[in-house]
């Protein structure tokens, strides 16, 4: 059987800021969320950077090797920055996060550097896939803090790794999916805002995916929307 993602994809600017950093992408076997940093205009030039390389990549079929394509998509973006800000001094320290999926037969393979989320929700239980490359989740591993602590930490959205140029290369996992699975990719604008338990809600019950991105934007405006809000929320099917 050949499984396939059907997206939709939401992407906004949220209530406070002006200039959107984050871009998505989604296909029937590729999706990604990169959410980019350095401030106008850098962030949006890193996040661009790193979804147009994937946007070329042909999804190869076996997950070693999307696990390699996806290690050669970050080295690529990486120095496709660096030379960005060889041209532009000014850019200096902008970057992105990346967290892509990519469906090689029944395996999703996952790239990971910084802190936007990979949800799976099955059989109405809701699992993060991915772990934040940040300083309050570091504190969390150590046990100096909670995860609802760290959910109001004032430095929540310090990141530990980003695409930023140096040779970073992606936290790579692997999952075997199923049909009636759904996936979430979501920027910090979501999670940092909206608890798990109500993003698992909203997942589950919205059947079409388009009114289901909008609902859970709509959550993070409800809590104030102060960071840019993508998401794209995928479903496993077979082909």
């Amino acid at each position: 059987m050949t499984l396939i993602l059907r997206s939709a994809i939401r992407n906004d600017v949220g209530l406070v800021r002006t200039n959107n950093e984050d871009c998505a992408l989604a296909g029937d076997r590729l999706m990604a969320v990169a959410d980019g940093m350095g401030g106008l205009p850098a962030g949006e030039v890193a996040s661009d950077i790193v979804i147009r390389i994937l946007d070329e990549l042909a999804p190869p079929t076996s997950p070693e090797e999307a696990a390699d394509a996806l290690r050669a998509v970050v080295s690529a973006a990486n120095q496709r920055i660096r030379a960005a800000i060889t041209v532009d001094p000014a850019r200096d320290g902008m970057g992105t996060t990346l967290t892509a999926g990519l469906l090689a037969g029944d395996t999703l393979v996952l790239a990971q550097v910084g802190d936007s989320r990979c949800y799976l929700l099955r059989a109405g239980a809701l699992t993060q896939l991915t772990r934040d490359d940040t300083f309050v989740q570091a504190l969390v591993d150590q046990g100096a803090l909670s995860p609802d602590q760290a959910r109001h930490h004032p430095q929540r959205s310090l990141v530990t790794r980003a695409v930023q140029g140096s040779d970073t290369p992606p936290v790579i996992g692997m999952l075997t999916v199923f049909p009636g699975d759904r996936l979430l990719l979501c920027s910090d604008g979501l999670s940092d805002y909206v608890t798990d338990a109500a993003i698992a809600s909203v997942l589950g019950t919205y059947a079409d995916r388009q009114l289901c991105g909008e609902q859970l934007v709509k959550l993070a405006h409800q809590a104030g929307a102060p960071d840019n809000v993508t998401v794209v929320v995928s479903d496993v099917t077979a082909a």
